[in-house]
């Protein structure tokens, strides 16, 4: 995959809470306007942010996260998912530098640039700030010798305060100014205990997005920001496709996916694909029943706490999976697929609902984040084939009576560690959520368990 150059450029910012998402969009909607194909990617292991680049581009917006995958793989994703556009823009992750237990840059919005050769363009929140801008930006640039930091975008600056600032930035840092963004109150994106809300969730988000790209053509040096990318280094790799598993017939795998379950890795769906897989969509919230003739299903994340009545009112649904599951049909479930799985799920509110049923005991709400960030999986089999350390993240605010045993998770740079994860021959269901780059013997597994089970025979 070294054949064409992916022209590219990475937003970042010094703390969450930036702006970072709004204005890639804006730019990723201005880009669009110009005519240009467009590829978009968030750094780390975010769901949502990557659903408001895929409204404005159109096409489904990937994930590029050094802590689930090596260096290699991550340039191999970068190009691969880039290789038929005009360019390429990343959205960073938290604050530039802030990685693994807060006190390392692995698995950092500078990590996944600097593996990947890609510039980067600083966004400032220069609310309450002028000359200030310089020396905060001076400690960015200087921190690394390798920052990667190239320019510069001012957030919420007034019209006649930027040519001040940007002519103060530019005399004293090796960076230049690609414009800045005024203050626009009626473009503003909701947050959710999760993070963002949902795109379908606010009301006229095209036309914000199409509002702040009018503004964005006028107040950003586009032209440059193309330049940028263009002088981005070429990528390569040596990491190839996934390896097919070859069987008599397709391995279809049911794949929930509706407003209740909507958390992605569109990386991990097309991998299972090029692996054999057919995948076949269906609703827990709207469908009576799965879709016939399925080898295995995959329950992935969401928002099932604020569907929890109308997936237990669904009871034709829940019969099915469960009937499927009792039979020894092949699943994997992470964090709401998983909480869907249980006798008993709370809701927003208090209530307690039936759920599937396969797993014993209640899932319930808490007040704050639980085992929150990176771990590594140890100690387990899965679909009762031996698995190396598995790279994966939990991010839940609810929590179970029955979270299972059969992995250990371990924090990175860390004492702490806890069981997980119900797993044996036929199950791999938790709250852990799992980047089948990272450790490609578990998509195997379960496609091999679910080809047995189909009666498929492997090749």
């Amino acid at each position: 995959m070294n054949e064409k150059h992916t022209p590219r450029f990475l937003v970042a910012a010094a703390s969450s809470g930036s702006g970072k998402t709004l204005i890639t969009c804006g730019i990723l909607q201005v880009l669009k306007n110009r005519g240009l194909q467009v590829a978009s990617f968030k750094c780390g292991p975010d769901y949502i942010d990557p659903m408001f680049h895929s409204r404005v581009i159109g096409t489904k917006s990937r994930n590029l996260d050094t802590f689930f995958a090596d260096t290699d793989t991550v340039r191999y994703l970068l190009k691969k998912n880039a290789a038929d556009c005009d360019i390429a823009v990343l959205e960073g992750v938290m604050g530039y530098y802030d990685g693994l237990a807060g006190t390392s840059e692995k698995a950092s919005t500078y990590d996944v640039a600097s593996g990947t050769g890609t510039p980067v363009v600083f966004l400032v929140n220069c609310k309450g700030m002028s000359l200030s801008v310089v020396p905060f930006l001076k400690g960015f640039l200087e921190y690394r010798k390798d920052s990667g930091i190239r320019g510069v975008i001012l957030n919420q600056v007034s019209p006649m305060m930027y040519p001040r600032m940007k002519k103060m930035i530019e005399e004293e840092l090796p960076v230049r100014v690609y414009g800045y963004v005024p203050v626009v109150r009626d473009c503003v994106l909701e947050s959710r205990h999760l993070g963002l809300v949902m795109p379908d969730e606010i009301d006229g988000l095209r036309e914000k997005l199409q509002k702040l790209a009018g503004i964005l053509k006028d107040t950003l040096d586009v032209d440059g920001l193309l330049e940028l990318a263009e002088s981005s280094v070429p990528l390569t790799s040596s990491v190839q496709t996934a390896q097919t598993i070859s069987v008599s017939q397709k391995i279809r795998i049911g794949v929930a996916r509706d407003e209740a379950f909507c958390f992605f890795y569109e990386d991990n769906l097309e991998f299972l694909q090029e692996m054999g897989a057919e995948l076949v969509y269906f609703s827990p919230v709207h469908d009576s029943r799965l879709p016939e003739h399925l080898d295995g299903l995959l329950l992935h994340g969401g928002y099932p706490e604020l569907y929890a009545g109308q997936l237990s009112h669904n009871l034709s649904m829940r019969e099915s999976i469960r009937l499927a599951l009792e039979k020894g049909m092949p699943h994997m479930a992470e964090c709401g697929g998983f909480m869907y799985l249980h006798e008993q799920m709370e809701d927003m509110e208090g209530n307690f609902w039936p759920m599937v049923g396969t797993i014993p005991g209640k899932v319930y709400r808490t007040d704050h984040l639980h085992r929150f960030g990176y771990i590594t999986l140890q100690e387990g089999t899965c679909f009762g084939q031996e698995t190396p350390h598995i790279p994966a993240h939990e991010f839940h605010y609810f929590d179970s009576e029955n979270c299972g045993e059969d992995y250990l998770a371990l924090k990175p740079n860390s004492k702490r560690s806890w069981r997980c994860i119900h797993s044996d021959e036929r199950r791999m269901v938790g709250f852990p959520h799992l980047y089948y780059y990272g450790c490609k013997a578990i998509p195997e597994a379960f496609l091999r368990a679910a080809a047995r089970y189909g009666r498929k025979e492997i090749l």
